[in-house]
């Protein structure tokens, strides 16, 4: 049998169900003090002072086009692959300088 992969996204969900919404109502009915969090570890001020914010995040890549002096690409070139790359740290490292 051949599965077919349904892929959506925010804008095509399809709408709930009576009964899932009841399930949602239900479940925001209920106080805090009723989730069982016994399988949750307890986390102390040592392991937030480890923590790196945004460690998974990657922004989104919009391509462009632009010119730039060919000596300096030749030097973003002979540095090896990646070129684009150190471009786009190049400019986040100068954006990051200059936000307030």
């Amino acid at each position: 049998m051949k599965n077919k992969t349904v892929s959506r996204t925010l804008d095509t969900l399809p709408p709930l169900t009576a009964a899932q919404q009841a399930h949602l109502k239900a479940l925001a009915a209920q106080p805090d003090s009723s989730v069982d969090t016994s399988d949750s570890p307890v986390l102390n001020a040592a392991h937030w002072e480890a923590a790196v914010r945004g460690r998974f995040y990657r922004p989104i890549k919009q391509q462009i086009t632009t010119r730039i002096d060919a000596d300096v690409l030749d030097w973003l070139k002979g540095q090896g692959k990646g070129y684009q790359s150190r471009i786009n740290a190049i400019l986040r490292k100068e954006m990051l300088s200059h936000k307030p």
